[in-house]
């Protein structure tokens, strides 16, 4: 009875131990979702109330932390070995300077001057006449003369020659006077209206349908479809020559910045419905090696295969994020984006995080200080100064335990997941340390997209990426984009390129033709 007692009180005991050991394994389970519905709960909170700007809070003076510091949600160290780091205080001097008037006219504007009499110019006392001894400029305004809409009809004159037409042994002499051809055939868009419209879209950021009221205030009936229209031929007959030569001379570059962003087509040929994400792709050359150019491209997905067709024939290194379609392409290099990295320790709102964003602060201090050397200069710098503190970080990552699902934990791992890449700007002294002018080229689509909302058609999408680039690249060219349009849509009609593609060299915004009629 003892033995049975024993072993009933045994498998007592273990189901007991079974059951404490599987309610332990829950609760550390629930634990760490609590953990890591706390952080995004953070991260939520952070992203509604906090600062919307890169700029650290540690940067920032004494008095000047944000509103959250004294939450002790926000403020949590993770437990890692080391736990003490230099503490930097700054003091802020303002310096009293003098405020200079915010608006002001341009120095070759027209001078219109206003002289004001006074009405009666006989003298009170003795009844003479007055005799003016200065003048005294009063104000100065800036009047608006509004923009006035012409209707230009081009007539051809033809004459003869009477002589020999009277004369039975003569060939008759017929000239006749020859218009130049229009940008688009059969239609009223002139060079110029087409170069309003494509500049108050892509650099007003103005929707066609809004601009429809503006053209009926100055004379021309029109509708949004026809605009619409207007912009696809342009873009299809007269700048797609140009935006195909460009992509020849970017995929010729050795750097490159590439980034994308979604975008919306209503009529998609892939079967798609319209509320799923199509993507714009932009490539930005690199100012060390010559002329900036911008091109964006209009894609369906955000497929590998749209970026190798979008860098067909290019042999050199990338400048990119993360995301996993840049990668395992034959003959080209990838280099990572260290604002990417900082942002994720920025994230990180605490002590380890701090000491993630200072050290990535270290080599954007050093990136400043050679931003106008040579590529050469820039290598050996990078190699004396930026590698050292590059593989500090790495190995201070390497030996802190990180672990979980927690911001700083996802911070260390994209950085030591990407450490090959991100030290790619170590070896080569024409990669950037990060991929801020892809991200800054792609931002007026970005801007574009909250006005146009979505492009009716995959041809619509096709010359908004087209105008973009022309656009962009004009804009880094220091290049006036109305009155280059202008040029493009007067001359590009009545020369022979596609019998000569040599003459579109001179019709790209850094040649000298361009720069000499149509610099700001």
């Amino acid at each position: 009875m003892n033995d049975l007692g024993n072993a009933s009180n045994e498998k007592v005991i273990q189901l007991l131990e079974e059951q404490l050991a599987y309610t332990k394994e829950q609760n550390k389970n629930l634990t760490k979702q609590i953990e890591a519905l706390t952080e995004q709960i953070r991260q939520l909170t952070k992203a509604l109330y906090g600062s919307k700007s890169e700029k650290s809070k540690y940067q920032v003076p004494d008095g000047q932390g944000s509103l959250f510091e004294d939450d002790p949600s926000f403020n949590e160290p993770e437990q890692t070995e080391e736990q003490s780091t230099e503490t930097v205080s700054y003091t802020v001097t303002r310096k009293k300077t003098n405020k200079k008037r915010n608006d002001s006219f341009h120095e070759d504007i027209e001078i219109e001057e206003i002289h004001h009499h006074p009405a009666n110019l006989a003298c009170d006392c003795c009844r003479g006449e007055m005799v003016e001894f200065s003048s005294t400029l009063i104000r100065e305004e800036a009047k608006f003369i509004p923009a006035s809409l012409k209707r230009v009809q081009h007539f051809e004159h033809v004459y003869e020659c009477k002589t020999c037409k009277n004369d039975a042994l003569l060939k008759a002499q017929i000239k006749r006077g020859k218009a130049p051809q229009g940008p688009i055939q059969r239609s009223i868009a002139g060079p110029t209206v087409l170069a309003k419209l494509i500049y108050d879209k892509f650099i007003q950021y103005l929707p066609l349908y809004r601009q429809v009221n503006e053209w009926e205030r100055h004379g021309l009936h029109t509708n949004d479809k026809n605009l619409s229209n207007w912009v696809i031929r342009v873009a299809e007959d007269w700048l797609q020559p140009l935006y195909n030569l460009m992509n020849q001379l970017l995929t010729a570059k050795s750097v490159l910045h590439i980034d994308e962003t979604y975008a919306q087509i209503i009529k998609r040929s892939d079967g798609k419905p319209a509320q799923s994400n199509a993507y714009n792709w932009v490539c930005r050359s690199v100012q060390s090696e010559g002329p900036i150019i911008v091109l964006f491209k209009s894609a369906l997905s955000r497929g590998r295969a749209v970026l190798e067709d979008l860098i067909k024939g290019f042999k050199g290194t990338v400048i990119c994020d993360g995301y996993s379609a840049y990668g395992q392409l034959p003959l080209v290099q990838f280099a990572n984006c260290w604002a990417h990295v900082r942002r994720y320790w920025l994230k990180a709102d605490s002590k380890n995080g701090r000491i993630g964003v200072q050290y990535c602060d270290r080599l954007f201090h050093i990136e400043r200080k050679i931003k106008h050397l040579s590529p050469e200069e820039r290598l050996q710098v990078r190699q004396q100064e930026a590698k050292p503190i590059v593989d500090e970080f790495m190995d201070w990552i390497d030996r802190s335990p990180f672990f979980g699902k927690n911001a700083i934990a996802k911070a260390a791992e994209y950085t030591l997941s990407r450490s090959s890449e991100l030290k790619v700007f170590l070896e080569n002294g024409y990669v950037a340390i990060d991929n801020n002018p892809a991200e800054n080229a792609i931002r007026p689509n970005v801007i574009g997209r909250k006005n146009w909302l979505f492009s009716v058609s995959e041809a619509g999408a096709n010359a908004n990426a087209i105008c973009l680039s022309l656009a962009e690249t004009a804009k880094a060219n220091g290049i006036d984009f109305y009155q280059y349009l202008v040029k493009l849509m007067t001359e590009l009609p009545n020369i022979s390129f596609h019998q000569q593609p040599e003459i579109l060299h001179n019709y790209m915004p850094w040649s000298e033709n361009i720069q000499a009629t149509c610099a700001k």
